[in-house]
């Protein structure tokens, strides 16, 4: 998983499949996805953005709710999805994504 240190991932998802995990320290469900993310890693590219540390990306994707996950191949956002999912329903998606 990538921790981001600056406000701009365009270099980190510009080639590729990527999973961009918009999340907050304090949040519940966030802290309820993150085994969910581990036990995915090797399956794809997972950045991970902390809302509090990184606003000004947060404001750039328009993110209203954490967590909010964010697919994309390479560099155009494919998908979206808002608040805890089940490893299974998140695979799911990323399947989707795979077969375009």
């Amino acid at each position: 998983m990538i921790y981001p240190e600056k406000d701009d991932i365009e270099d980190l998802i510009k080639d590729g499949l990527h999973l961009v995990d918009f999340y907050a320290t304090w949040c519940g469900p966030c802290k309820m996805l993150e085994p969910i993310l581990e036990e995915i890693k090797d399956e794809i590219s997972i950045i991970k953005v902390n809302t509090d540390k990184m606003p000004k990306t947060t404001f750039k994707y328009r993110i209203m709710s954490i967590p909010t996950l964010l697919f994309f191949k390479d560099g155009k956002q494919v998908n979206e999805i808002i608040g805890f999912h089940t490893k299974e329903e998140i695979m799911k998606e990323i399947e989707k994504i795979n077969e375009v």
